[in-house]
């Protein structure tokens, strides 16, 4: 990859979801639905909340920044070394939802990190159709 050394790199999934946006919500701020497609969590949608996000391998400290109800939410996610910023927008389609995760701020260095986020991602959101077809 070519790039100067302060080049921050982003991760960015884009889904269509047959689902309509304020469904999407409920699985991206509930704990319980979070847990089920991405990791065991203290979660509350309020800006300024910490919470944690712990699997098998570790854990992520965040704190939420951005919090509007059905459209948009961004939290940060640190862990170790890697300092990241995740934001979620929810863009109702004709399909349903077009969900966007973005996560920025992968330093060139963090090859390892910036791997992980590629191929992790779209498992997460794959799981997090799972979660989705089976809500009410």
């Amino acid at each position: 990859m070519s790039g100067t050394s302060a080049e921050i790199r982003t991760v960015i999934v884009e889904r269509e979801m047959a689902h309509p946006p304020e469904k999407l919500w409920r699985a991206l701020t509930q704990p319980h639905l979070i847990a089920e497609w991405l990791m065991k969590n203290d979660f509350e949608p309020v800006a300024g909340h910490r919470f944690n996000l712990s699997a098998d391998w570790g854990a992520v400290d965040c704190e939420v920044r951005t919090v509007e109800p059905n459209k948009a939410l961004s939290y940060t996610w640190n862990t170790k070394d890697l300092r990241s910023v995740v934001t979620w927008s929810l863009t109702p389609s004709g399909a349903g939802t077009l969900l966007r995760m973005e996560q920025s701020g992968f330093r060139p260095d963090q090859q390892p990190y910036l791997r992980g986020a590629t191929v992790g991602w779209p498992r997460f959101l794959e799981s997090l159709g799972q979660v989705l077809a089976r809500m009410e």
